[in-house]
């Protein structure tokens, strides 16, 4: 692992403006966020701020937020983010010197609304392959050294085999000593083996297990039944 503990310090803020109303954020300025294992899963519904702290998260790297390597910093004119600007980390056991020199820092920040874009700024040439294998090629190309890798959302252009390769990458990953931090709908992703998954909700951040998830749960009846779903939304 690279990274033991994220936090922010701040001497005052208001809580009705963006993004400290949002309730992760709040208890990570309160509480901090710590990590217990090589792969972290942020899960949580649209808008309750897991993007945010991925964001924020790969800014404080060092990474920019248009996504991209930490040899291709700041694409685009956006300046980082309020969250992402005061971000700070406590150093894992591996991570002391890539956190304390520019130089020696590893890692990949992948947005799934930026990612072709930034996938060929860095070579991959993904005008000639498929969405979902632009993003397979920065994981077999780019995913190589231990580092810290933050995703958002990368099953969105992935197929369920695809999912599964990628996987396969975050677990040779961590079994490397690198680090792995990803905002996921996804319970495919969220299964692999020994990751810890923080749900992220108006409650603010809490750790589940994998069966606890509500997007698994959800999934699960939706697969039995889809019916007892679908009533309630498509005309009869």
């Amino acid at each position: 692992m690279i990274v033991e503990r994220a936090y922010v310090h701040l001497s005052s803020y208001d809580e009705d403006t963006w993004p400290w109303s949002v309730p992760c954020v709040r208890q990570l300025l309160r509480e901090g966020l710590r990590f217990t294992a090589p792969v972290t899963f942020l899960v949580g519904e649209n808008g309750s701020g897991k993007s945010t702290l991925v964001e924020a998260l790969a800014e404080g790297f060092g990474l920019d937020s248009y996504g991209g390597s930490h040899d291709w910093r700041y694409a685009s004119p956006r300046g980082k983010s309020p969250l992402g600007e005061r971000m700070k980390f406590e150093a894992a056991s591996r991570g002391h010197r890539m956190l304390t020199s520019w130089s020696a820092r590893k890692g990949f920040f992948l947005r799934a609304e930026t990612a072709l874009d930034a996938l060929g700024r860095e070579g991959f040439s993904p005008d000639s392959v498929s969405h979902g294998e632009g993003f397979l090629s920065a994981f077999r190309g780019k995913f190589l050294h231990a580092g810290l890798y933050v995703l958002d959302e990368p099953e969105a252009a992935l197929s369920f085999s695809s999912c599964l390769e990628l996987i396969g990458h975050m677990d040779r990953l961590a079994k490397e000593g690198a680090q792995v931090i990803c905002a996921t709908h996804s319970p495919l992703l969220t299964a692999l083996p020994g990751a810890d998954i923080v749900e992220v909700g108006e409650h603010g951040m809490r750790r589940a297990a994998w069966r606890e998830l509500g997007v698994v749960d959800h999934w699960r009846r939706y697969l039995a039944d889809p019916h007892a779903y679908l009533r309630h939304i498509v005309d009869p």
